[in-house]
């Protein structure tokens, strides 16, 4: 039996309520969100949270399905060959109106010990910045695990923290280990592995949604934590209509497309599939088959198998994700 052709694909966003969040993805992004939240799951291969198509003939089909269906077409020979069925990479918005936790997340070897997981490796690309707003990152001075533990032990935490202003544009990369949060006041696109596996190491003396204080981490966390300085934030400058690179890992690349005019991109080569992230404007993506409109806060998934496409522009400025070649 022939397959239906494989087209762009959008998805239904998961929206998820935090004790930190506010209501900066329903006013700015076009979330359908009512209370407190915090997250946006735009594309989710997580157990439990898994996205579904939100447009064409596959609507309301899980992505995991369309793995089984498809395979290297959907996500790349490459890509299948190192994750097998699971697709690798989870997208997000996050709101933050308080401070989330300080948090850290294990490696992929800690992570599949433990929790029979991906490790936690992820970016931030920073979409909006209240005046003041600043992350964690790290500690401000030297450290070890001695000292740390003295620090937590007293419950002074908080003194030994480094904290970094930003403002839009900004972009930061989160290796496993890193201390770090979020800050009240910032809003951004967060694309990581396929994890919800975190290490909660102070969470402000605060009660959960449910009015219970959270669980905290600090055992597992202490042979995880990287006390090194960090060297988290990404250094790159915005072109227009050029692909700028903000950052490369081993488990993802991250490109922005800031444009005034349309672009034509060549994606053949990369054996990935490529996500869109609409962060600022209007876009519309043209392949050879099909056409899908892409607004700010939208997020569209463009299966493998594909080789072309163009873009049109309203002001778009479009994060281009993708999972690289093996060295």
């Amino acid at each position: 039996m022939k397959l239906p052709y494989l087209y762009p694909i959008k998805f239904h966003p998961q929206l998820k309520e935090k004790v930190w969040g506010g209501g900066q993805l329903a006013l700015q992004y076009g979330k359908r969100a009512v209370g407190n939240i915090g997250e946006s799951w735009e594309i989710s291969g997580v157990s439990g949270s898994v996205s579904r198509v939100s447009n064409g003939i596959f609507e309301g089909r899980p992505l995991t399905e369309l793995i089984n269906l498809y395979g290297d077409e959907l996500l790349g020979k490459s890509v299948v060959e190192r994750f097998g069925t699971e697709f690798p990479l989870l997208f997000k918005f996050i709101d933050a109106r308080e401070d989330l936790s300080v948090q850290l997340h294990p490696d992929d070897r800690v992570a599949r010990q433990r929790h029979n997981s991906f490790g936690k490796t992820e970016m931030w690309y920073i979409l909006h910045a209240e005046e003041d707003a600043r992350l964690i990152l790290g500690f401000n001075c030297e450290m070890d695990a001695k000292t740390y533990q003295s620090y937590l032990s007293e419950n002074k935490i908080t003194e030994i923290l480094r904290t970094e202003k930003v403002r839009k544009g900004d972009a930061f990369f989160i290796a496993p280990g890193t201390v770090h949060a979020i800050g009240a006041g910032v809003v951004l696109a967060e694309i990581q592995q396929t994890s919800d596996v975190t290490y909660r190491i102070y969470d402000w003396d605060r009660p959960g949604i449910d009015g219970k204080m959270r669980e905290l981490h600090n055992e597992e966390a202490l042979d995880v934590i990287d006390y090194n300085l960090p060297n988290a934030k990404l250094n790159f400058r915005e072109l227009k209509n050029r692909s700028v690179e903000v950052c490369t890992s081993d488990y993802f690349t991250t490109n922005s497309l800031k444009l005034t005019e349309p672009m034509e991109r060549n994606i053949s080569e990369i054996d990935s599939f490529v996500v869109y992230m609409c962060v600022d404007g209007e876009a519309i993506i043209d392949l050879k088959d099909h056409s899908e409109e892409l607004k700010k806060g939208e997020t569209l998934l463009i299966p493998a198998c594909e080789s072309a496409l163009r873009i049109e522009t309203k002001g778009a400025t479009l994060l281009e994700v993708y999972v690289p070649p093996t060295l």
